[in-house]
Parts: structure tokens; sequence; C-alpha cells
């Protein structure tokens, strides 16, 4: 049976490099984040979020201002939630399909940066934490995001703490200089194909 290997990490943290890379490996790769904008947007996933806002979300061609949603959901945990219950189910249903897909595989990974806080390590049968210094996220997501110090350090404060998940997480790879962390990832990988 195929094992479900979760990875995460916290914003700005590498984890969708190092789940590239064990896809460059020929290992199958989930990003949960990926199938979650897909889903959003679905017409009927666009209006049910619509609902639970009173502010416009919705864009002029038809889909969601994610932009505007991320504003206010991180500021509000409540409107995170409401999020939460409209597209989680979904993303879950798709991920069972892609599983489906990809049974004859000894191992997949299953990217997801809210891993721990949606107690998604249960589902799993080992899990991957990918960590960095906090300054070396916060430079990461500066130079990919049109965002502000401030955002991200709201997003990092809404995130379970790292010393959290490091005590949750099955495997830790510290990911400041790549080289390094490739070849950690090669050496899981070997351990991987083991559990």
């Amino acid at each position: 049976m195929t094992k479900i290997i979760g990875l995460t990490g916290g914003i700005g943290s590498g984890k969708t490099t190092v789940a590239k890379y064990f896809a460059s490996k020929g290992i199958p790769v989930y990003i949960a984040d990926e199938a979650a904008k897909n889903i959003m947007d679905d017409k009927d996933v666009v209006q049910e979020v619509q609902s639970k806002f009173s502010e416009k979300v919705i864009l002029e061609n038809g889909l969601l201002d994610r932009n505007a949603i991320r504003e206010l959901v991180f500021k509000d945990k409540n409107r995170l939630e409401q999020l939460n219950k409209i597209i989680h189910p979904k993303v879950k249903t798709d991920f069972e399909n892609w599983l489906h897909k990809n049974k004859k595989a000894p191992f997949i990974i299953k990217e997801v940066a809210i891993l721990f806080e949606t107690n998604g390590q249960k589902y799993c049968d080992a899990t991957i934490l990918v960590t960095a210094p906090i300054e070396t996220r916060i430079k990461r997501v500066l130079e990919r995001d049109r965002t502000s110090r401030e955002n991200i350090l709201q997003i990092i404060k809404n995130q379970l703490p790292e010393e959290k998940k490091v005590e949750l997480a099955t495997y830790v790879i510290e990911n400041e200089k790549l080289n390094i962390t490739y070849k950690k990832v090669d050496n899981l990988i070997e351990i991987l194909k083991n559990i």
C-alpha cells in the first residue's frame, strides 16, 4: 500500500522547493495549495465563498479575489475557519482521487501548508517539516510576494509555532543552503523507501 508522507513548513521555509525536488526524483507529489486554488476557481465554490463574506470578493472576470480574501482571513480566524470549511473537504476528495491514480508508488508526498494545524498528520505514515531561520523566511517571501513584513509576521503568528511543529514532525529538514537541503532529501528518499 502506498505510504503517505506529509510535507509541511511555515511560510517562506521552502517546502514547495523541497516538494519540487521530490517530484524531480520521480516521486508523486500532491500540492494541496495548488489543488485549493483550482477548486476556488469553480463557479459554485466562488458563489459559496462570496456568500460567507459581506465584502465583495469576486473579481470582474468571475474569479475570487485571492488577495482580498487573504487579507480578510489572516486578520480574522473565524473567517479563515469559514473558508477552510468550504475548501478543505473538496481538497480531501481531490487528494483521494489523485492518490488512487498513484496507488502503485511506494510512497507519495502530500505538501500541506497547515498540516499540523489541521491535525492532518494523523492521515500520514510519516511527516517532514521544512524549517529555516525566521529572517531567511521573511526575506524569501518579500522577494516572492508583493506584501509587507507586517503581513508576513501576521501569517507566521497565525501558524503553529515552529517548536511545536518540530515536536510533531517525523523528520526535520533545515533549508538554508539548497545544495545541502537536496542532499538531505536524497538521504530521506532512501529512508522513506523502507518505511
